[in-house]
């Protein structure tokens, strides 16, 4: 059994937790996120009666091996054991492979984690279970992180994950029927043209969201920072804006307005490797972003199609003395979860 999911770029990001977006719900929090074709694949494979196995290409290869009735729901493989525990299944082993680098901020591990629901969804269905719908896949993957992580998870990875494509996600968490409103911005056409104008980049350092988010929401539940994250949200309205007018330029313009307020209500998002990045970006006209809540991992630029293929070479340029930075040669996924 296989299944596969994209990953993704962003702004707005950390809007997409509930401890920011239910009480602000006024200000009509927001994420805008493209995914990418840089996908995850998993497989399901037999294995011993009564025990589980994961492996993940990237992480740890020779993988962890459990007793059904003792998963462990911890890390690195916690979260993969609680979604087999879930479905009630052992006598299996659970392979993970990935296009995009491990700890990279696109968010490689809710991209599994959907691709895995996926697939188990799909084994379900052939022992006579019902198979999960989009949004029940979307909000299952969520709770799953969200719980087994202790809180401070989102839900946009997922959610781009799941759809794919080019979209708006509106946070309504104070409706339990309805949590998320998505709005597609970019059909496959305007996908394909907007390939064309982003590039994606891997600093070669690794990145961790869990304690940095943790940062970031007590410091806008104090009120120290609260102002910035309405700023924040508001550039990701006028991104979403620009973009469904192809406005590429504009669109580049609207990111940089977001990285500039996240510069002060998040200037440990940034570290030197990205920060160049983001400021070679800027000096070639586009407007660039950490992916996620940065502190190290990917980069992505928007801009003109002509000042985008000028910035690949300054970039790689840049990126040549950074063990492990590199280009990500990838596109817009129109296609999500499969």
């Amino acid at each position: 059994m296989e299944a596969s999911a994209p990953c993704r770029v962003d702004a707005g990001g950390t809007w997409d937790i509930k401890a920011m977006a239910l009480p602000l719900e006024g200000e009509s929090p927001v994420t805008v996120n493209a995914a990418l074709d840089l996908r995850t694949r998993v497989r399901l494979l037999p294995f011993r009666d009564g025990w589980v196995r994961v492996a993940s290409q990237g992480f740890r290869p020779e993988g962890e091996t459990a007793e059904a009735g003792a998963l462990p729901f911890r890390p690195p493989f916690g979260l993969f054991f609680a979604a087999v525990a879930r479905f009630g299944f052992h006598g299996m082993e659970v392979r993970i492979a990935s296009d995009s680098p491990p700890r990279s901020a696109l968010g490689g591990s809710s991209t599994a984690l959907t691709a895995l629901i996926r697939a188990l969804s799909l084994l379900g269905v052939r022992l006579g279970r019902e198979a999960l719908a989009p949004k029940a896949l979307l909000l299952l993957g969520y709770h799953l992180e969200d719980g087994v992580s202790g809180g401070f998870c989102g839900m946009q990875d997922q959610a781009a994950a799941v759809y794919g494509g080019v979209n708006l996600w509106r946070w309504r968490y104070g409706r339990p029927e309805a949590p998320f409103l998505r709005e597609p911005i970019l059909d496959a056409r305007g996908a394909r043209e907007l390939t064309k104008r982003i590039l994606v980049a891997h600093s070669g350092r690794d990145h961790d969201s869990g304690s940095v988010n943790r940062g970031w929401v007590e410091g806008f539940l104090s009120g120290r920072t609260r102002k910035g994250w309405i700023d924040a949200n508001r550039a990701a309205h006028r991104l979403a804006r620009s973009l469904r007018e192809r406005d590429w330029a504009g669109a580049g313009e609207c990111l940089r307005e977001e990285l500039a307020v996240r510069r002060e209500i998040t200037p440990d998002a940034l570290i030197p490797e990205t920060r160049t990045l983001i400021d070679a970006a800027e000096a070639e006209g586009c407007g660039a972003r950490f992916a996620g809540a940065g502190s190290g991992g990917a980069v992505w630029a928007i801009g003109a199609e002509s000042r985008i293929r000028n910035l690949r070479p300054r970039w790689e340029a840049v990126l040549e003395p950074m063990r492990g930075g590199r280009i990500l040669d990838c596109g817009v996924d129109p296609r999500g979860v499969r």
